[in-house]
């Protein structure tokens, strides 16, 4: 009977293994997807537009350089968005063991919150829910810092989480947002140059596709290169535009949507501390590394952390 058992439990843990195997690969496939345009615009624009098609040669030189400026930096904004760790919670707000018995011993409502309210008076949190309670994640049993959230799909509470994006199988959040707003920014150039700089081949080449029904290979790789980097342009304009207007409010998405509440109530504007520094919080003060897909200092965000919000004064992990 143990044995057997034992069996059922060994089948049942690789099964769970396999499906979390197959779940985790699904989660790749709109980066797969992001990465196979970005690889075929590569090849239509230096190879179908550069070499075949452009006729001279300083302007295929200029085309070559801005593009492939525009192709690193994006690519490795796109990289740091994608494999930065997230912000995990401090130790020192988990609950240990006996007050975990103690919170599920708890009989009423007002017990429970009088167990979180002992455990949290010693801890940096300003933040509360609707009813003014201390805010308490069940799953990861632990005090929630301020404008820390659970992530249902990372499994854990992420430190300042503004989503969960699938286009980088990451969460944007504390210790990636900058590198998600350079690559949305990045990203919208990227294609406004392929726009800009094929423009009048497209217009060429599609004044001859309808006398000569397209014959060349070449020309539906420049008219189709336009047509996709219009459309992704068109879409990353009102995302761009949005999150620099969160950035300047010092507010994620969630925050957006729903304001924090504080012990005096709610207040959209809780963080925010001026336009440039709302700004400073999330590059950093050195504006030589605004712009590039660099760290910024943790010390520097938590030195400039808002005064409501003292939550982010604990140790946390921030990128090496």
């Amino acid at each position: 009977m143990m044995s057997s058992s034992l069996d059922k439990n060994k089948r049942s843990r690789g099964i769970r293994g396999r499906c979390l195997w197959c779940v985790n690969c699904v989660k790749w496939i709109p980066v797969l997807f992001i990465v196979t345009i970005v690889v075929w615009s590569y090849y239509a624009y230096v190879i179908q537009l550069c070499f075949l098609t452009v006729p001279n040669a300083v302007e295929r030189v200029f085309y070559l350089l801005g593009y492939h400026a525009l192709f690193i930096i994006f690519m490795w904004a796109y990289w740091q968005t994608i494999f930065t760790e997230i912000g995990r919670v401090p130790n020192q707000f988990r609950l240990p063991p006996s007050e975990v018995e103690k919170l599920a011993e708890a009989d009423t409502e007002d017990a429970q919150r009088q167990v979180l309210e002992r455990f949290a008076q010693n801890l940096p949190v300003t933040n509360r829910t609707v009813t003014g309670a201390v805010r308490y994640c069940h799953k990861c049993q632990h005090i929630k810092p301020d404008r820390a959230h659970h992530c249902s799909v990372c499994g854990e509470c992420v430190l300042k989480m503004d989503h969960h994006c699938p286009w980088v199988n990451n969460c944007v959040a504390f210790t990636n947002y900058k590198f998600f707003i350079l690559f949305l920014g990045y990203a919208l150039l990227y294609c406004i140059f392929i726009a800009l700089t094929s423009l009048k081949y497209f217009i060429s080449f599609w004044r001859v596709s309808i006398l000569n029904e397209l014959k060349e290979m070449s020309r539906f790789h420049i008219l189709f290169l336009f047509f996709v980097s219009v459309m992704f342009a068109i879409s990353l304009v009102s995302l761009f535009g949005y999150h620099c207007y969160l950035v300047l409010h010092n507010r994620s998405t969630l925050e957006a949507f729903r304001a924090p509440v504080f012990q005096a109530g709610p207040d959209k504007d809780g963080y925010s501390l001026g336009k440039y520094n709302n700004f400073q919080e999330v590059f950093g003060d050195n504006p030589k590394t605004w712009f590039l897909p660099l760290f910024t200092s943790c010390e520097e965000q938590l030195e400039r952390s808002p005064q409501p919000s003292p939550a982010l004064l604990v140790p946390i992990e921030c990128p090496a």
